[in-house]
C-alpha cells in the first residue's frame, strides 16, 4: 500500500516514498489552475510532515500567483467552514485522515467549502498528468497571510444547532479522545461551551498518536477502559483530522461509527423532519429511521462528495456515512465530528437518561466486511451471475452492486487502488451477514 492514491477528492501516499513535497505542490497548482480568481485556505492536520508539506505547498501557490490564508492545523470540516469566512476561491487541507503517520495526503475544496464534485476532481487529475504549471513573473507572485482564531465562527454555527442551555444543565463528564490529532482544538473547546467536566486524551495535536489513528473498537480498547475508569458519560473518540466520531458509553462499550450518524438522525428528525441521505455502504438503521418518521430516504454512491450532491439534488435535512461522518447542512456540507459531538448532547438532554439507553432504543444491525482478489473487469462480469444467484434481492448497480432484502443488504464493490473487491453485508446476526459475503464470494470465484 505504498503506492500513491489519487482520487477525485484528492491523494495520499507515505511520506518520503509515493508521496513528496514537491508532488503535493505540483497537485495543489493543478488544482489552483481550475479555480476562479481569489486566495487558497491551506490548513493541516497535526501530522509531523504537515508543516514541510504546507510550506511547499504555500510556495507553489505564491508562484503562480494566488494568495495563500495559512490556517495552521485545523479539522477537516473547519477548513471547508474558513473557506467560506474568508469567500476563498478554495481550500486545501493536508491530511491523511485515518491513515497512521508515515502517510499524508490532501482533501481538496471547492469554494462553497464542501469537497470537490467527481467531476471537477477528474479534471484536476487531468491537469496534474499534463504537467503544466503557469509559473508567473516576479512582479506577479502572490504571498501568504496567517488567520488567526481560525474555529470561532466553526464553533458558534455547531453551537446554533442545538439547545446550550439544556447540554449545560445535564453536566455531561465526557472524555474526548483526539489522539494528539487536529480534533482536540475545537473539540475542547466545543465540550467547555457545553458545560461538560472534559477529560481530554492525547489533547496535543503534534502527530504523535498513541493508538492506531482509525477509530475502532480494537484501536480504542484502552479509551474504552479509560471511559469506565473516570466514570464518564459517555466517550468522544475523532480521527487525526476530526471528520469521522466513534462514541462510547459509560460502561466502557464502543458504540461505534455506524450509530454516530444513526442517533444524530434519530434527534434531528424529531424535530426537524425532512429528506435524508447517506451512501450505500451505511447501516440500514437510516433507512429504518426515515421510515419511523416518514421522510424521504436517498441512497448515494459511497464517497463524501457523491453523498453531498445528493443530499442539495434532494434538499435533505440531514445526511453523512456510517464511518462515524454527520453532514448537517446548517453548519456545512463536510462530515464533522462536532456536529456530532453536540447533537448526541443534545438528544441526551431532550431524551434523559444514558447513551446505552439510547442506543438500546434503536433496533441495530450487525456489518461484516472483507475483500477478494478480483479485478474492476472480472466483478464487472460476475454482476449478473450476482444477480442470478440472488434472485429475491433488490438490485441497485449505481456503486459496484447492492443486493437488499427486507431486513439485510450486500454490497460489492471494486476497489479504486487495488485489483480487490470489496464485499459489506449487514444483517440482524453477524454470523448472518458474514454468510452473504462468503456466499458472494464463491460465486465469484468462479468468474
Amino acid at each position: 500500500m505504498n503506492e500513491l492514491i489519487i482520487s477525485v477528492s484528492g491523494l495520499r501516499g507515505v511520506v518520503g516514498e509515493s508521496l513528496s513535497p514537491e508532488l503535493a505542490m505540483r497537485y495543489a497548482c493543478a488544482f489552483a489552475q481550475g479555480l476562479p480568481p481569489g486566495p487558497l485556505v491551506v490548513t493541516r492536520d497535526s501530522r509531523g510532515s504537515g508543516p514541510m508539506f504546507a510550506d511547499a505547498i504555500r510556495a507553489g501557490l505564491n508562484a503562480i500567483g494566488r494568495t495563500v490564508l495559512d490556517g495552521g492545523v485545523a479539522a477537516t470540516p473547519t477548513t471547508g467552514v474558513l473557506v467560506r469566512e474568508q469567500q476563498a476561491a478554495g481550500g486545501i487541507q493536508i491530511s491523511a485522515s485515518h491513515n497512521p503517520a508515515p502517510y499524508n495526503g490532501l482533501k481538496l475544496f471547492s469554494a462553497a467549502g464542501s469537497v470537490l464534485t467527481a467531476a471537477d476532481g477528474q479534471e484536476v487529475i487531468q491537469r496534474f498528468e499534463a504537467g503544466e504549471i503557469p509559473w508567473v513573473a516576479f512582479d506577479q507572485l502572490g504571498h501568504a497571510e496567517s488567520l488567526a482564531d481560525i474555529h470561532q465562527r466553526h464553533l458558534e454555527m455547531v453551537l446554533e444547532t442545538v439547545d446550550v442551555g439544556a447540554i449545560r444543565s445535564r453536566r455531561f463528564k465526557v472524555v474526548l479522545d483526539s489522539n494528539h490529532g487536529a480534533g482536540s482544538l475545537l473539540g475542547l473547546r466545543l465540550l467547555h461551551a457545553l458545560g461538560c467536566d472534559v477529560v481530554a486524551l492525547g489533547e496535543t495535536p503534534d502527530g504523535q498518536f498513541a493508538h492506531t489513528p482509525e477509530p475502532t473498537a480494537k484501536n480504542l480498547a484502552d479509551v474504552c477502559t479509560t471511559i469506565a475508569e473516570v466514570d464518564a458519560d459517555l466517550g468522544f473518540c475523532q480521527d487525526p483530522d476530526a471528520d469521522r466520531l466513534a462514541l462510547i458509553d459509560h460502561h466502557g462499550h464502543y458504540i461505534g461509527e455506524e450509530f454516530t450518524l444513526a442517533l444524530c438522525l434519530d434527534h434531528v428528525l424529531a424535530t426537524r423532519p425532512g429528506p435524508i441521505v447517506t451512501n450505500c455502504a451505511t447501516s440500514r438503521m437510516a433507512e429504518d429511521l426515515a421510515e419511523k418518521y416518514g421522510v424521504p430516504f436517498h441512497r448515494s454512491a459511497v464517497g463524501e462528495a457523491n453523498v453531498v450532491a445528493a443530499m442539495q439534488t434532494h434538499g435533505a435535512t440531514f445526511g453523512g456515512e456510517g464511518n462515524g461522518g454527520p453532514i448537517d447542512p446548517r453548519v456545512g456540507y463536510v462530515r464533522d465530528s462536532f456536529v456530532g459531538m453536540a447533537l448526541v448532547l443534545d438528544g441526551l438532554a431532550a431524551r434523559g437518561g444514558s447513551l446505552a439507553d439510547w442506543v438500546a432504543a434503536i433496533p441495530g444491525y450487525a456489518i461484516h466486511k472483507t475483500q477478494i482478489p478480483l479485478d474492476r473487469a472480472a466483478l464487472a462480469r460476475g454482476q449478473a451471475t450476482l444477480r442470478d444467484h440472488f434472485s429475491a434481492a433488490t438490485p441497485d448497480d449505481q456503486d459496484g452492486l447492492r443486493l437488499d432484502w427486507p431486513d439485510r443488504w450486500l454490497l460489492i464493490r471494486a476497489s479504486n487502488t487495488e485489483p480487490i473487491a470489496r464485499l459489506i453485508a449487514e444483517a440482524p446476526e453477524l454470523a448472518d451477514a458474514r454468510q452473504l459475503c462468503d456466499d458472494a464470494a464463491r460465486v465469484l470465484a468462479g468468474v
